[in-house]
C-alpha cells in the first residue's frame, strides 16, 4: 500500500485499497439548524450585529498562597459577629454581586388543541445578563417556538425580549430586551477548564416561576458527562451537580466559589420531575465558543465533513469485507459539496449482497481526524464540535477503496 498526501479534487479510478492522507483545507458550516420562525427578520440581518468579545478569565489565587496566608491570619478574625465563617461569606458575597444579573423568563407557546384550536401554553425559566447592550444567555429550550417573551428583573420589572440567537446543538439562546442601563449588571465568566470534581458549585434561578433568584449549593459531582442536546445530538464536557436545580432553574447561571459563572444549568435527571441532587449544566467554555456566532449570526456555524451515510467499521464487518482496518468509518454517499468530497474522498462505488442484506461497498475507509482514531459517526461529530471551528483544516487519515 502506498502512503501519500491527497489534495486533488477528483477521486482515485477503484484499484486495490491503499492508504491515503487528506488535508481539508476548510470545514464547511452546517446550514437549516435554526427554526426560521426565530431566526432575525432580514431587515435584521442587514444592520451589523455588535460583536461579543470574552471578557479575560481571571487568573484564580494560587492554592499554596491562599493556604499561607490563612495560616498566617487570625483564624478567629475568619468568622464575623453575625457568626458567618469565611466560607459562607464568599457564598453570600457571590450571590450579592451575581443576583441582580438573573432574570426570571415567561413564554407563551401557541398549541393545537386536539380540535386543532390554538390554545397558549405558558413556561418558564432563567437567564442572565451578559453585557450592557441588553443581552440575555437562555437555554434554547426555555424560548424555542415562544411566541411572546416576557423577561423580569430583580426590581420587578418586567419588559417584552426577542430571540436574536439559537443554536439547539448546544441548547443555547440569546435573548434582547430593550433595558435602562442600571438594569443590565453582566455577569462574569470564568472557565470550565480547570474545575475539580468537589469544589464548590452555586446555582441562581427562578424554580417553578415563582422563587426569583433562589440560591442552593452543591458541589460539582462529575466533569465530562454526555447530554442529550434539544436536536436530539449530543452536549459533550457537561458538568454534573447537586446543587438543587428544578423546572424553572433551566437557563440560570452555575458559579464557582467567587462567583464567577462556570456553566449554564440545562436539565436534571430525576424520575419524579423535581430536585434528585443530579443537575447538569453546560460548561461556560462551550459558551464562550458558541456565543460570538449566536451574536454576529443569529446561529452557530457547526463544522462538518458532509457525510450522508457510512458504516461503522467493527472486526466483523472488516473480516466480512477484508477492509484494510477495523475501525472507522465506511463511506456510502457524501453530500453535494462537502469538504470530504472537494478533497477527493468518494462514497460506495458499487453494493454486494451478505446474507440477505444489500451493502454498498466501494467507497474510502475513514479512520483517523489528526490522528485521532474514529470509531463512530456519533464521535466523529462530537470530536468535530468540540475541536474546530468552521474554516479549520484538518488531517483525514484512512483507505482509498475500502
Amino acid at each position: 500500500m502506498n502512503r501519500q498526501e491527497l489534495l486533488e479534487t477528483r477521486p482515485k479510478p477503484a484499484g486495490p485499497a491503499h492508504r491515503l492522507v487528506i488535508f481539508l483545507m476548510s470545514l464547511l458550516l452546517m446550514t437549516g439548524c435554526t427554526p426560521r420562525s426565530l431566526m432575525p427578520s432580514a431587515a435584521a440581518t442587514a444592520t451589523p450585529v455588535p460583536t461579543w468579545t470574552p471578557p479575560p478569565i481571571a487568573t484564580p489565587v494560587p492554592t499554596a498562597a491562599l493556604a499561607t496566608s490563612l495560616d498566617n491570619a487570625n483564624l478567629a478574625a475568619l468568622v464575623d459577629a453575625m457568626g458567618i465563617d469565611f466560607s459562607e461569606r464568599r457564598v453570600i458575597d457571590a450571590y450579592q454581586r451575581v443576583a441582580p444579573s438573573v432574570v426570571n423568563i415567561t413564554t407563551q407557546v401557541l398549541r393545537r388543541s386536539y380540535f386543532y384550536n390554538p390554545v397558549p401554553e405558558e413556561g418558564t425559566g432563567s437567564g442572565f445578563v451578559i453585557d450592557t447592550e441588553g443581552r440575555i444567555l437562555t437555554n434554547f429550550h426555555v424560548v424555542n417556538g415562544a411566541e411572546r417573551i416576557e423577561v423580569g428583573f430583580s426590581d420587578d420589572t418586567v419588559l417584552p425580549g426577542r430571540v436574536i440567537g439559537l443554536d439547539a446543538r448546544n441548547d443555547l439562546a440569546v435573548v434582547q430586551v430593550d433595558a435602562p442601563a442600571d438594569l443590565l449588571v453582566p455577569v462574569e465568566f470564568g472557565t470550565s477548564a480547570n474545575l475539580r470534581v468537589g469544589q464548590r458549585a452555586i446555582a441562581i434561578g427562578n424554580p417553578f416561576g415563582q422563587f426569583e433568584r433562589t440560591l442552593t449549593t452543591g458541589v460539582i459531582s462529575a466533569l465530562g458527562r454526555s447530554l442529550e442536546g434539544s436536536d436530539g445530538r449530543t452536549i459533550t464536557g457537561v458538568i454534573q451537580t447537586d446543587a438543587a436545580i428544578n423546572r424553572g432553574n433551566s437557563g440560570g447561571p452555575l458559579l464557582d466559589s467567587s462567583g464567577r459563572v462556570i456553566g449554564i444549568n440545562t436539565a436534571i435527571f430525576s424520575p419524579s420531575g423535581t430536585n434528585a441532587g443530579v443537575g447538569f449544566a453546560v460548561p461556560v467554555d462551550t459558551i464562550r465558543r458558541v456565543l460570538p456566532d449566536l451574536l454576529a449570526y443569529g446561529r452557530y456555524r457547526h463544522p462538518w465533513l458532509g457525510i450522508r451515510y457510512a458504516y461503522a467499521v467493527t472486526s466483523g464487518l472488516a473480516e466480512t469485507l477484508q477492509l484494510p482496518a477495523e475501525n472507522g468509518l465506511l463511506l456510502v454517499q457524501l453530500l453535494d459539496g462537502s469538504p470530504l468530497g472537494d478533497a477527493g474522498l468518494q462514497g460506495a462505488q458499487r453494493e454486494t449482497i451478505i446474507g440477505n442484506q444489500r451493502v454498498f461497498v466501494g467507497g474510502d475507509l475513514l479512520t483517523t481526524v489528526n490522528d485521532t482514531p474514529i470509531t463512530s459517526y456519533e464521535q466523529l461529530d462530537a470530536f468535530l464540535e468540540d475541536n474546530f471551528t468552521v474554516g479549520d483544516g484538518v488531517t483525514i487519515g484512512g483507505f482509498r477503496n475500502g
